[in-house]
């Protein structure tokens, strides 16, 4: 029930719902009580403020109970507190946010002798729609003698999403590090994946799927709030493989990342919570995958507005890439928001060539290469990316 079908089941009630509603029925009941009083005229300083102190508190409960009371009574459009006291109610609760935990791999300049780093060096990205954002390393690290490059653990300096970033993002050291020619983050780099606080949409699909998963067989709503309940795992991000791939009683779990994939050590703990820790039902054989990755070659021909700088031609051209990227799920909705690549779906690439022309005023025209892209239980991913300017 909306705000409107609330208010109209009050009027339908005879209760009154509009400021003038109300000053009419005051009036009509002031009458009838048998009030003597005659300057009751519409000018009236007196009748004016009785008559306000009256229906303005009203008009306020009924404004509070109709906008804010009534809509957090339900799943569909409560939110904040609200709805956390309905997640309550089925025995779930809000994800908190994390920050990204994962490797970077270090270069340095020469193999001869020791090289040691200590813990606190500072790795950042390339700035992102204005959005910079950096990792530090948590332990010391050693180059042995004859090492090239080491792996050092590294966590993000703030929680968040945003952190999630493919393969490559971080590349610039925030100070020069003595020894050290070069920092990336490789394939597999991140061990956990940030996470924003649960926002409310989706936990109120963690919570409608409670409704599912509240039964005496592990069907794939049981299943889902189970994987959902990790951190960066989206409750509509879960699709399920029947049709018994290892044999009867077997099923996957193929579990879809908004941006840089986590390592296997990640995807290792939610299968040891279904598959060990005995949450699977009897005779279920259910294991939980990264969703599998198509490559694509994406190439896109643009022809820029007159009279730009030569440097506003390299920012467009850098940030056009960096926008194709995130629709194709590096970067994650903090930077840049396009239409996002799924599974089972068609990426339309006429579509992102229409929002690149609304995000990006300075492009005349631009051609995409090539034809939409059909996935099935996949996800689309860039193995190339060209963006030239005719």
């Amino acid at each position: 029930m909306s705000d409107v079908d609330f208010r109209r089941a009050l009027s339908d009630a005879g209760i009154p719902t509009t400021e003038a509603g109300l000053r009419q029925a005051w009036e009509a009941e002031v009458a009838a009580q048998g009030s003597k009083l005659s300057n009751t005229s519409a000018y009236s300083p007196f009748w004016r403020v009785v008559t306000a102190l009256v229906t303005k508190p009203v008009m306020w409960l009924l404004t509070f109970l109709s906008d804010t009371v009534l809509p957090n009574f339900f799943v569909k459009t409560a939110s904040g507190a609200w709805l956390d006291t309905l997640a309550w109610a089925v025995n779930t609760e809000r994800k908190g946010a994390t920050k990204a935990q994962g490797v970077l791999l270090f270069t340095r300049e020469n193999t001869a002798g020791e090289l040691q780093m200590p813990a606190g060096v500072i790795v950042q990205s390339a700035a992102i729609n204005g959005h910079v954002y950096q990792l530090v390393t948590i332990e010391d690290a050693t180059f042995p003698d004859g090492r090239l490059q080491v792996s050092v653990k590294v966590s993000a300096r703030e929680v968040g999403s945003g952190y999630n970033l493919a393969p490559g993002y971080y590349a610039i050291l925030l100070e020069p590090v003595q020894g050290i020619a070069q920092v990336i983050n490789a394939d597999d780099w991140m061990t956990a994946p940030g996470a924003d606080p649960e926002p409310d949409d989706q936990l109120r699909l963690r919570v409608r799927n409670q409704f599912s998963a509240v039964n005496q067989w592990h069907t794939d709503a049981v299943y889902r709030a189970m994987i959902a309940a990790f951190p960066g795992v989206r409750p509509d991000g879960i699709y399920f493989e029947h049709g018994a791939p290892r044999g009867p009683g077997s099923a996957n779990a193929y579990v879809l990342f908004d941006a840089g994939v986590p390592a296997e050590s990640f995807l290792e703990q939610i299968n040891a919570h279904i598959r060990d820790g005995g949450n699977h039902g009897h005779g279920d054989d259910l294991v939980v995958f990264v969703m599998p990755e198509t490559p694509h070659a994406i190439s896109v021909t643009v022809w820029p507005r007159p009279n730009l700088t030569a440097l506003q031609t390299q920012a467009l051209q850098d940030n056009i890439a960096l926008f194709i990227r995130a629709a194709f799920r590096e970067s994650t909705a903090s930077d840049y928001r396009p239409t996002l690549t799924y599974p089972q779906s068609r990426f339309s690439l006429s579509r992102l060539g229409e929002e690149l022309h609304q995000v990006f005023p300075e492009i005349e025209s631009l051609r995409f290469a090539g034809e939409d892209i059909v996935s099935q239980l996949n996800i689309p991913r860039i193995a190339s990316l060209q963006v030239t300017f005719a």
